[in-house]
């Protein structure tokens, strides 16, 4: 069969979310595995048109949540002058080949196989082992800046919380707001410009103070995937009358961050729909989706794993 095409829009700045897994069993990403993985992203996004907005390196798996630059964005100058950082002098910059050149270095799909595939070779080499190492193709989500996307980096930097490795998020240095806090967002990976006006108009170390408060204030929270409700949460639930609490709404939230293909207000996601249904088939008629417990907000399923 071929492969079914993702959620992408190549004439505007995008902000996704892209997840992938390992096809091995366990958590064969141990922590010096973490930091050459997390090494890569950081050389790479020296060399893509991309602005990383946050990021989780597991055991099995990572997050990372990068805003990529359409190509009229890129000037020829800017091409180079990435080019020659990245590769050095001695590597000449194929002038022929810029229009290829500036469509690879704007799309999300080759940056996140240049991730990959740079992290399998370094993986086989050290165990001295051959085959994959991912579980297939990326899974990735359109997501709208503002207030979507703050709760989204939350729900990325929980993953060590929600998997018992530590105590506080920013106690954990493979994920964004731990790189925040431990090392003082070094080289400037992160950008913390989150499409927020009420946050942007604050000074860096506001931003990520704020951050880092939503963070705990609205996100320290477990899903619950997998579980089915106890009779005390039921008849917790009856003497609120069944009101949603803002911890319960975030919680609602969760799985449209892994599972959706555009997530956001109804018009961003009937604006994406728009942009990508030629991709769907003339019968194709899908459905945004309220996510619970949270007014205005919308979810649309992905095209398929990514």
């Amino acid at each position: 069969m071929p492969r079914i095409a993702r959620f992408i829009r190549n004439d505007r700045q995008t902000v996704y979310h892209v997840i992938s897994r390992t096809a091995l069993p366990g958590l064969p990403i141990k922590d010096t595995d973490k930091d050459y993985l997390l090494g890569l992203i950081k050389r790479l996004s020296r060399l893509y048109f991309v602005d990383v907005l946050g990021f989780a390196v597991m055991g099995n798996h990572f997050h990372l949540v990068a805003r990529m630059h359409p190509e009229d964005e890129i000037s020829n100058s800017d091409i180079i002058k990435r080019w020659q950082d990245y590769y050095g002098d001695k590597v000449e910059m194929p002038t022929d080949r810029m229009a290829e050149v500036k469509k690879r270095l704007c799309s999300l799909g080759a940056y996140v196989k240049d991730i990959k595939q740079n992290f399998t070779r370094y993986y086989n080499k050290k165990h001295r082992r051959k085959g994959f190492f991912w579980g297939g193709r990326f899974k990735s989500m359109i997501v709208q800046e503002g207030s979507t996307l703050v709760n989204l980096l939350a729900y990325v930097d929980l993953n060590p919380i929600r998997a018992g490795i530590v105590k506080k998020p920013e106690n954990y240095r493979w994920s964004s707001l731990g790189y925040h806090t431990q090392t003082g967002n070094k080289d400037g990976l992160l950008d913390i410009d989150f499409g927020l006006k009420e946050w942007n108009e604050l000074d860096p170390k506001e931003i990520v103070r704020k951050y880092r408060q939503f963070v705990y204030e609205t996100g320290a929270v477990d899903a619950g995937k997998g579980k089915t409700i106890e009779k005390k949460v039921v008849e917790k639930a009856r003497k609120k009358g069944y009101k949603i609490s803002r911890v319960e709404r975030f919680r609602y939230r969760c799985r449209y961050f892994t599972d959706s293909g555009v997530i956001g207000g109804k018009d961003f996601v009937q604006e994406v729909f728009d942009q990508v249904k030629h991709l769907l088939g003339s019968k194709d008629t899908r459905k945004f989706t309220p996510v619970g417990g949270v007014e205005g907000l919308y979810s649309m399923k992905r095209l398929g794993e990514s």
